[in-house]
């Protein structure tokens, strides 16, 4: 098998050129809505899926594993470090490891590790959203407006008075 080049050589030693894996879906959730589509190995005695039927959906079968060094990568080849504060990134080899933000790292925190990443040149896989800065924020002061009433003149309440 001939490479064309050494990124191409590279991703099929990584499993990426391998065939694509179809999208598996629990037996019959296009028909019930009861049904979700999360993967359910099917495992009735006369199953069309379960056979391997023309026309039904593929099942999960270990033919479709990746290579075992392709297995657990960023889709870019890079293995993902999960970092859950600054300190964290001191130890990351930015050619062969990619940053990932743990999904608990609140908005502060996460600023602190993008700017360190930034600093040490390392790429994260989620830097999140980005907020458009807004310019000094002044703070609106609510006005009630004055009562025009007196105290001679009281509510009317709805009630006829004698």
């Amino acid at each position: 098998m001939g490479f064309t080049s050494s990124n191409e050589r590279k991703a099929c030693e990584l499993g990426e050129k391998k065939r694509r894996t179809p999208r598996f879906v629990r037996q019959e959730s296009w028909r019930l809505v009861r049904v979700k589509e999360r993967w359910r190995r099917p495992r009735g005695k006369n199953s069309k899926m379960r056979l391997g039927m023309r026309g039904w959906p593929n099942a999960v079968k270990i033919g479709y594993k990746r290579n075992r060094k392709g297995r657990g990568l960023h889709p870019s080849g890079l293995e993902e470090i999960i970092v859950r504060r600054p300190a964290d990134l001191e130890n990351i080899d930015a050619k062969t490891q990619i940053v990932k933000i743990s999904h608990t790292v609140g908005e502060r925190n996460r600023i602190a590790i993008m700017e360190r990443a930034q600093a040490l040149e390392l790429t994260v896989a989620n830097p999140g959203l980005k907020k458009p800065e807004a310019g000094p924020t002044e703070e609106l002061v609510v006005k009630e407006p004055e009562s025009t009433e007196t105290e001679e003149e009281p509510k009317s309440t709805g009630e006829k008075s004698e």
